[in-house]
């Protein structure tokens, strides 16, 4: 069954599921300031197709219900490829697509209300530096680490075992500057505080860096606390034999 029906005001969308803005941006549909309009009368305005935004916006919600779900499930206890796997397709992915939207919402809103509300100005300078080492963190992973950990599990040759672990101590690094830019990025918005002459943009980024933060820190936790710890078990265990 469909969560969404054309019907349905643009804004109560919005409301229910934040990703479905994204679906609007690329149809150009205001959520914003035409929120209060049913979804369907923008959609014959502007001469779209209905059936097709409706597929995409009932799949969107299908797949992030399923993402969900998967975070309640105990990692410890599969694969080290599964593992690697999974952080790729979800929170790999999730940052490649997420990160440019963010940052087109965090310079809208800067110049809409940087002037009211300076605090903007240091949200939007530390989120692009985070942004910016996120991806070069992301290359990394999937160019040195993950490959060393997938030829390892195919040829079981521990100098790919070795390379996989070596950078383990700077991708906790880079692990840690992340954490603390997001802290510090929380700190400033009083804990994503919207502010009351706040347009519907301003409330959707807060949103979007709020769920940013916690597919970092569920990308992070599996990454520190399991995926580490099992390659560094597994070569002291290979290194003893």
């Amino acid at each position: 069954m469909n969560k969404f029906d054309s019907q349905q005001n643009i804004g109560d969308i919005v409301v229910a599921f934040p990703k479905a803005a994204d679906i609007f941006k690329e149809n150009k549909i205001d959520f914003c300031c035409g929120g209060n309009k049913p979804l369907k009368s923008v959609i014959e305005a502007q001469g779209l197709d209905e059936n097709k935004i409706m597929k995409k916006l009932n799949e969107l919600y299908e797949v992030v219900q399923k993402d969900n779900r998967d975070q309640s499930k105990d990692w410890n206890t599969v694969p080290i490829g599964e593992l690697v796997e999974h952080i790729l397709d979800t929170h790999h992915a999730y940052l490649w697509s997420e990160l440019p939207k963010i940052s087109d919402y965090i310079t809208k809103i800067l110049r809409v209300h940087g002037e009211n509300h300076p605090e903007l100005t240091k949200v939007h300078k530390l989120f692009h530096m985070v942004k910016m080492e996120l991806e070069e963190h992301l290359v990394e992973e999937e160019t040195i680490q993950y490959p060393a950990i997938f030829r390892y599990l195919e040829k079981n040759e521990n100098l790919d075992l070795i390379k996989a672990v070596k950078v383990i101590s700077e991708l906790e690094s880079e692990h840690t500057a992340a954490g603390d830019t997001l802290k510090e990025i929380r700190n400033i918005t009083n804990d994503y505080l919207v502010p009351d002459d706040a347009c519907r943009s301003y409330d959707l980024s807060y949103f979007k860096l709020i769920e940013m933060e916690s597919d970092i820190f569920q990308h992070i936790h599996l990454e520190n606390n399991i995926l580490f710890p099992k390659l560094v078990a597994l070569l002291n265990d290979t290194c003893e034999k």
